[in-house]
């Protein structure tokens, strides 16, 4: 069912030009723990100015987009939510045009799913998208990810999480060493 939806997805955005990375559930179970996941999260490497090509997309796909309005909604929020009405798979395509961001898509590893190329973030990425995010959820996604990966580039997951640290109020870095310090307990 995931399959075919990655794999329509990732040929609509290679024929329309658009980088893009598998974020979310569908990165975690590449890297970590099988769990349930019921949508599908995509950065694209394209701003909101493209909104167009991402509506012919989901048009083309069958896929309903989940709001009235959505020149409005994605200039509010950055992400273009849509359901594939045929398998009941939620879609949210998320705008993109930070340097993290770019340098994440050129990052992104090629998964075969269905015999088309798939573009999924980088294990250091996801793990930097999780702590971001922040809920329980998703830090004991990181927990997971790097109990299967010990051999992640924790100085580029570092680097990133101070420079998000800077612009924010959050403390994400601290919120990463909890869960690298966790890991080692675990082991």
């Amino acid at each position: 069912m995931f399959e075919a939806l990655l794999s329509k997805l990732a040929r609509g955005l290679d024929r329309r030009g658009i980088p893009y990375m598998l974020i979310g559930g569908q990165a975690v179970l590449l890297y970590g723990e099988p769990r349930l996941t019921r949508d599908v999260d995509v950065t694209l490497g394209v701003g909101p100015e493209k909104l167009s090509l991402i509506l012919d997309l989901a048009k083309e796909s069958g896929w309903k987009v989940l709001t009235d309005s959505p020149a409005d909604f994605v200039a509010q929020t950055l992400v273009l939510p849509c359901l594939d009405s045929s398998s009941g798979i939620r879609i949210d395509l998320v705008f993109s045009f930070s340097a993290y961001e770019r340098q994440a898509i050129e990052r992104a590893r090629p998964i075969q799913v269905e015999g088309t190329t798939v573009q999924y973030a980088a294990v250091e990425d996801v793990i930097i998208h999780k702590v971001v995010a922040g809920r329980p959820r998703d830090l004991e996604d990181v927990h997971s990810i790097l109990l299967k990966n010990p051999q992640v580039d924790v100085a580029y997951i570092r680097r990133w999480l101070r420079e998000f640290d800077a612009a924010q109020e959050e403390d994400l870095s601290t919120r990463f060493e909890e869960v690298w310090k966790a890991r080692g307990e675990s082991s």
